[in-house]
């Protein structure tokens, strides 16, 4: 099978709905849908989140994060943990675990690599995120936390497919590549019930371009992904921004600003990775 018969393999199963997760991403598949529900009670969402071992005691550590707005005294239990951050945040927290098992069981080296790098840029965009919609777009930065985490879902889900057809992710002039992943990422994003504001934000994310004033989710976006130090191994390319002098994103991001609000990401980078390493 060539490069362009196996994306087209990959389409056609995505578009039929037939999406593939690894088996590690069960419970948290289900952690991640019911915490969807408006009727899904704490105690059920607390029971799966004992269920599994593994996603408890992150999920602590992550709601003592400061990424997560973990503060003062630590929590040391699942049930102080989602009474901390509530049902939103557990969602972005359950979702960042969630993709983290995307090519959890990949042997190739090579796609370990990019696999790593995606993630690094995936949790750099999350934060850029997050504190661009504190400071600048004033969008939810919760949404724009969750928005981030979930960017690139397609680019994990075809690397954990990419061990099956050697060579798909080479070099690719005429970019079938990147029709693929959006296809992909609409499905996996389906399937997963990401919100439609998110989803569609997202889907614009390839060819969009940055407003003035940046005031949506996309924009959000769009700044998070222009500066994130580590870039995308499968390359969703933020287009340019204007230069940062003289420019109409000096009135809405000064270099002090631009200066703190990368020096918050960073920090709220770091204190996620350390999360995730529970």
């Amino acid at each position: 099978m060539n490069k362009i018969e196996a994306f087209g393999y990959i389409v056609a199963q995505a578009e039929r709905g037939d999406i593939t997760f690894p088996t590690s991403l069960g419970p948290v598949l289900r952690l991640q849908l019911a915490l969807q529900d408006p009727d899904c009670h704490v105690e059920d969402a607390i029971q799966l989140l004992l269920a599994e071992p593994q996603l408890a005691a992150r999920t602590v550590a992550l709601a003592n994060s400061a990424a997560f707005g973990g503060t003062g005294t630590p929590v040391t239990s699942v049930r102080a943990a989602v009474a901390r951050v509530g049902y939103r945040r557990l969602h972005a927290m359950v979702t960042v675990l969630m993709v983290r098992q995307f090519g959890s069981f990949v042997r190739d080296p090579l796609l370990r690599s990019k696999l790593a790098q995606l993630w690094e840029h995936t949790v750099y965009v999350a934060v850029l995120a997050q504190v661009f919609a504190q400071r600048v777009t004033f969008v939810d930065p919760d949404t724009a936390l969750f928005a981030g985490i979930v960017h690139e879902v397609g680019g994990f889900y075809l690397l954990s497919r990419a061990d099956e057809f050697p060579g798909l992710l080479d070099e690719d002039a005429e970019r079938w590549g990147e029709l693929c992943e959006d296809v992909v990422s609409r499905e996996v994003m389906k399937r997963l019930a990401i919100p439609d504001p998110v989803a569609e934000a997202i889907g614009e994310l390839r060819d969009g371009w940055l407003n003035m004033p940046p005031t949506s989710l996309l924009d959000t976006l769009l700044l998070a992904n222009q500066y994130a130090p580590v870039p995308s191994p499968l390359g969703i390319d933020a287009p340019p921004l204007p230069e940062h002098t003289d420019s109409v994103l000096d009135f809405v991001l000064d270099e002090p600003t631009l200066n703190q609000i990368l020096l918050e990401a960073g920090q709220a980078y770091n204190a996620m990775q350390a999360a995730l390493l529970v």
